[in-house]
């Protein structure tokens, strides 16, 4: 499966990010918790290089707790600020603004020393597509000023949103890249739909995270679906051999059953997306630090 997804507003989005740096104090990062390499873009390093920046871990409610922590511990180490929020309740979100201006700590007191107390700070917002970056806006603004919708793409021109008399956030659309270096990148992007559905083979894309979740988390499997037992993959199985026999597995006991018994798989594929995306099968985190 080779998920490659790039439209050609993401190009004019990358031109107006270096365009728009010089009139920013900080970067703000806004990345999904559970796949925190996958939802960066690694043109963004490159591209605000120079900048303070902060990296928001946001779905930490759909990740797993531990896993946040030592993500979290990483990029502290790197040398950023980290913010975990839920934006779509709102959790962590009022400590935004505390947090940009310690990180700008010194710059303020700069200002302040020039006799500039009041100026105000702005952020820009980066975040790929879908990662939740418009509901963080809208939390974090206390209004809803940015369009949300649970599909990627639909942030399309830059806006400035003030927060309070001395904070103003640049929201940027997402920007996702021409190639994903790692198929797993695309199929990580692709569970928690940060690409678009129609492009990809459902079927097949439903096989290889239930692949994953029956390697790693066997027993939300079990759980979830009201699975006694699991398949046990075979020793030289594939991911997607193994995934289509939990997929038939998970959705016979669903009941999706079509003509002469056979398990509509595409059906329980679907179901099996929407409910990870959800967060009804509990709560997955897809990489960890190195």
């Amino acid at each position: 499966m080779n998920i490659q997804w790039y439209p050609g507003h993401m190009t004019k989005t990358r031109r107006m990010i270096a365009e728009q740096l010089r009139n920013v104090d900080a970067v703000c990062e806004i990345l999904d918790a559970r796949i925190p390499v996958s939802s960066r873009n690694p043109d963004v390093d490159r591209l605000t290089a120079g900048k303070p920046r902060l990296v928001v871990l946001n779905r930490v409610d759909q990740a797993d707790r531990s896993a946040t922590d030592a993500w979290a511990a990483h990029f502290r180490a790197k040398g950023y600020a980290v913010l975990e929020t839920n934006a779509r309740d709102g959790a962590g979100t009022a400590k935004f603004a505390a947090a940009v201006r310690e990180l700008l700590a010194d710059k303020l007191r700069a200002y302040a020393e020039k006799g500039q107390a009041g100026r105000v700070v702005r952020v820009m917002i980066l975040g790929i597509p879908n990662v939740g970056k418009s509901t963080f806006i809208n939390r974090v603004a206390g209004r809803k000023t940015a369009r949300t919708e649970d599909r990627p793409g639909v942030t399309r021109s830059k806006q400035w949103v003030p927060v309070d008399r001395g904070l103003e956030l640049l929201d940027t659309p997402g920007i996702l890249w021409p190639k994903f270096e790692d198929q797993s990148v695309g199929l990580n992007l692709a569970y928690t739909g940060a690409v678009k559905d129609d492009i990809l083979d459902v079927e097949t894309l439903g096989c290889h995270l239930m692949a994953y979740l029956g390697e790693r988390y066997p027993d939300a499997l079990k759980s979830g679906y009201k699975l006694p037992v699991l398949p046990e993959r075979e020793d030289d199985e594939n991911d997607i051999a193994y995934g289509y026999r939990l997929l038939e597995a998970a959705g016979r006991k669903r009941g999706f059953l079509i003509s002469g018994g056979e398990v509509d798989t595409e059906r329980m594929a679907k179901i099996l997306l929407d409910e990870f995306r959800g967060g009804k099968l509990g709560r997955f985190t897809l990489e960890v630090p190195e």
